[in-house]
């Protein structure tokens, strides 16, 4: 699957290097992505009364062309509308001359009712709000509900952020080339977007490879073949070994369901690490999950020598403060087998006043991975500077944040970014409402650590955690629970071991 998401100036590169690499000449990858269009329009829209195609005067007004052209040699009703000019010589004016629609200009655009629109004005590489005749024209197909096909992307979103500059076409179907952009996934731009068809037009995966791309949408070819398989000798320690924090006697759930995912995530121990004065309270509730007293450091010293953990998770129901934040420094000082720290909900909370101490600590060599797993609120009292700066994306503001963190960051939302250190991303989509339910994120931590536990490398592994516990919530659906979520696990990870194996 082609899970590499690129910048408009990376696809504008792809474009460069595949021109370089042939066989095709510009003209002839932008007369490929008009007949992508072309035969979306004419699959999706054949009883429209008259289809309208707008044409900007760069190459996504190129592809407009070709579009007008072909469905008017198809017996298509066509209008075109247009911008202004191409330049001289370039491939747009190619296309423009091989069309024999007469253009009319986008400020006389009058469209009707059982009428569609083609956007061709602008597409991903916008960078300023639309002005002018082209928000005119937005304006009056959106108050109509005419249906839109966007080429490239719907103009007036960003391809790089998903944001709308202003105002933007709303697509029932966009139709992009090559590798989609992050604008197709990020909100709003994705809902913006309608279904996002993503079309060959003839640039190899070898010359995407040669762009060097460092964003992905989070898909299983993305982590599949590093999903742990347990050995045909392995036995429990041999599969990793999750310490799950407890907090208080009132606030036992959350760790329990964080355990309960890092077993079912394959992990072959699992203990859940209780304060004293709640031993009562989880032992009443657990079976398979290991139970034990850590109420102070020296106790957490004693099982991290003992039992050596192969991760740990920290923050669901734990509480904010001091003993969270000397566990998490402790576990992240540990140099005895640990891999990793899932720190979620409470844990980060805990570091609001002092972050410093966090990111210093997991950036000194040797210290196991952290991944850190805030909601919106939770980031920014991590990262204030950044959650505050309007001018970047979510996408820009997960980086910049795994950067100075030293860590993965999953980034949560219906658009969850997950980032690293090293400055690779994905953007995560498949997730769905029912998952917007208390203890949901608990799983999602415990899932994690189960993950890192088997020797899943931390970005990897947060990736898939993120997709299968979508995944499992959309596959079970209306009544979820957190509970629900665990079991519900089970079938998913089936088929991508399954997979991975074969």
């Amino acid at each position: 699957m082609r899970i590499e998401l690129l910048f408009p100036a990376e696809m504008a590169e792809a474009d460069r290097l595949a021109i370089a690499a042939g066989p095709f000449e510009g003209i002839g990858l932008m007369r490929n992505a008009g007949a992508a269009v072309a035969s979306e329009v004419l699959a999706r829209f054949p009883a429209a009364a008259r289809v309208h195609v707008l044409a900007g005067p760069g190459n996504n007004g190129g592809d407009g062309y070709v579009v007008a052209r072909l469905l008017a040699e198809s017996g298509v009703s066509v209008s075109l509308w247009t911008s202004g000019e191409p330049r001289a010589g370039s491939d747009a004016a190619l296309a423009a001359g091989e069309c024999p629609v007469a253009a009319l200009p986008l400020g006389d655009f009058a469209p009707g009712a059982r009428e569609i629109v083609v956007d061709a004005l602008y597409g991903a590489g916008l960078s300023k709000p639309l002005e002018g005749d082209a928000a005119r024209a937005v304006d009056l197909t959106n108050g109509l509900g005419l249906p839109v096909v966007a080429v490239d992307l719907p103009s007036g979103v960003s391809g790089a952020s998903g944001q709308v500059l202003g105002r933007a076409f709303r697509a029932a179907v966009t139709v992009t080339f090559a590798r989609k952009k992050p604008g197709h996934l990020l909100l709003p731009g994705r809902e913006m977007c309608g279904e996002t068809v993503l079309a060959d037009i003839g640039i190899s995966d070898r010359v995407i490879a040669g762009v060097g791309a460092r964003t992905y949408e989070n898909l299983p070819p993305l982590w599949r073949k590093m999903l742990p398989f347990p050995a045909v000798d392995a036995h429990k320690y041999k599969r990793g070994h999750v310490g799950v924090f407890s907090g208080g006697p009132a606030a036992t759930g959350a760790a329990r369901l964080s355990a309960l995912a890092a077993a079912r995530a394959g992990a072959g121990a699992v203990t859940v690490l209780s304060p004293p004065a709640a031993m009562q309270v989880n032992a009443a509730h657990l079976t398979s999950v290991m139970l034990h007293r850590v109420g102070t450091p020296e106790e957490l010293g004693a099982f991290l020598d003992d039992r050596r953990p192969s991760a740990f998770v920290l923050g669901p129901g734990f509480g904010v403060g001091e003993k969270a934040r000397d566990f998490a420094l402790a576990v992240l000082e540990a140099r005895s087998g640990v891999e990793g720290l899932v720190l979620d909900a409470d844990g980060i909370t805990s570091f609001r006043d002092a972050p410093a101490s966090l990111f210093i600590t997991a950036g000194a060599a040797g210290a196991p991975a952290l991944v850190l797993t805030p909601h919106e609120g939770e980031f920014a009292r991590l990262f204030s500077d950044i959650a505050a700066d309007a001018a970047l994306s979510k996408l820009d503001k997960a980086r910049k944040a795994a950067a100075r963190a030293h860590a993965v960051v999953v980034y949560k939302g219906p658009d969850t970014v997950i980032a690293a250190p090293d400055g690779r991303a994905a953007i995560n989509c498949n997730g769905a409402p029912w998952l917007a339910t208390a203890g949901s994120g608990d799983v999602l931590a415990g899932l994690a650590a189960g993950l890192i536990a088997q020797g899943m490398p931390a970005f990897e592994a947060a990736c898939a955690a993120v997709w299968l516990h979508a995944e499992a919530g959309s596959r079970f659906g209306p009544g979820l629970i957190a509970e629900d979520l665990p079991l519900a696990l089970v079938p998913v990870l089936a088929e991508l071991l399954g997979a991975a194996r074969g």
